[in-house]
């Protein structure tokens, strides 16, 4: 069943966080609604503009609808990640989108602002909720890069909200997008997490590029030809109970399912020199990113979830 975004502050704040994973393709989505069932976990998924412009709006909608028909019980959101003004149009026009990301970090306050005030009228209209971002995260995913970071400032992310009337709140507090994230000893800047967080009580704050980047499957994509960079660091998934305290209730993750699609097919076709058939290391890829979904929704506390949404009074008024 689809839900709103909205479903997700009434029923989660501070105690568990939802797993937002991007997909593109067949085995991903096939793989998100298999892990999170395996610990009937809610679960949020999500579509880029370049991931809609690479496998069609109405494919991607389709192939979601087929799994929805597979595991009737899943409970999830469809949203939107980064979009355009008209990206996010034609999303809340669909009447698949349960939630879209309005994405205008890059822009100046005012005009984010402005941006951002007329997709919330737009989507609420449609009873579609709406992620908005401030501040900017470092990095590249898709056709989004940054080349610095800027924080979320405390005061401006409570003007913000108030003046959008925004859903949720993607903030800046240290992470970045891609493959490489942190280094030394740096993490999450969880002192200006609690700084927004006071002057935003009870509002669901986001946390992007919160991939873990396992080290091992570097060392191994690149023992089977490949050529990434070692001194990759992502998320310390310790820290993320914390976040969650502090607000955060949706964890974006997509960096770690493409190292793990990478490591998984250099592997294979380096072992299997003669194979040519896309299935089997498709299988192989499909069984791990299912495992790493339901790892990741117990660490978000968002295992044995999905009863919470069914029972209640926010659930039968947020399905779509």
């Amino acid at each position: 069943m689809i839900v709103t975004g909205r479903a997700l502050s009434s029923l989660a704040y501070s105690q568990y966080a939802l797993g937002h994973f991007n997909v593109i393709n067949m085995e991903q989505i096939i793989s998100v609604f298999q892990g999170a069932m395996s610990v009937n976990a809610p679960f949020i998924l999500a579509f880029t503009k370049a991931a809609r412009g690479y496998a069609q709006p109405k494919m991607l909608q389709a192939m979601t609808q087929a799994a929805q028909e597979i595991f009737p019980d899943a409970i999830f959101i469809t949203h939107l990640d980064h979009g355009d003004a008209a990206t996010c149009l034609d999303a809340i026009a669909s009447g698949f989108y349960s939630s879209v990301m309005i994405d205008g970090s890059h822009l100046p306050f005012e005009e984010n602002i402005a941006l951002t005030r007329d997709i919330v009228a737009r989507a609420h209209e449609k009873g579609v909720s709406v992620e908005a971002e401030l501040g900017l995260l470092k990095g590249v995913e898709d056709d989004i890069e940054s080349q610095k970071a800027l924080l979320t400032d405390p005061d401006q992310a409570a003007e913000f909200v108030e003046r959008t009337k925004c859903d949720s709140l993607a903030v800046a507090v240290g992470t970045s997008h891609g493959a490489y994230k942190f280094s030394g000893a740096e993490g999450l800047h969880l002192d200006r997490l609690a700084a927004i967080q006071k002057r935003l009580p009870h509002f669901p704050l986001v946390l992007h590029g919160a991939s873990s980047v396992n080290l091992d499957d570097v060392k191994r994509i690149n023992r089977a030809g490949g050529a990434i960079k070692e001194n990759a660091k992502g998320m310390d998934e310790a820290q993320l109970p914390e976040a969650i305290r502090l607000g955060v209730m949706k964890v974006n993750i997509a960096t770690d399912a493409r190292l793990l699609w990478t490591r998984a097919h250099r592997e294979f076709f380096r072992d299997n020199p003669e194979a040519f058939d896309p299935i089997e290391p498709g299988r192989i890829y499909m069984r791990e990113y299912a495992q790493l979904v339901a790892h990741k929704c117990q660490v978000l506390g968002a295992a044995n979830r999905s009863q919470d949404y069914k029972t209640s009074e926010v659930f039968q008024t947020s399905k779509v």
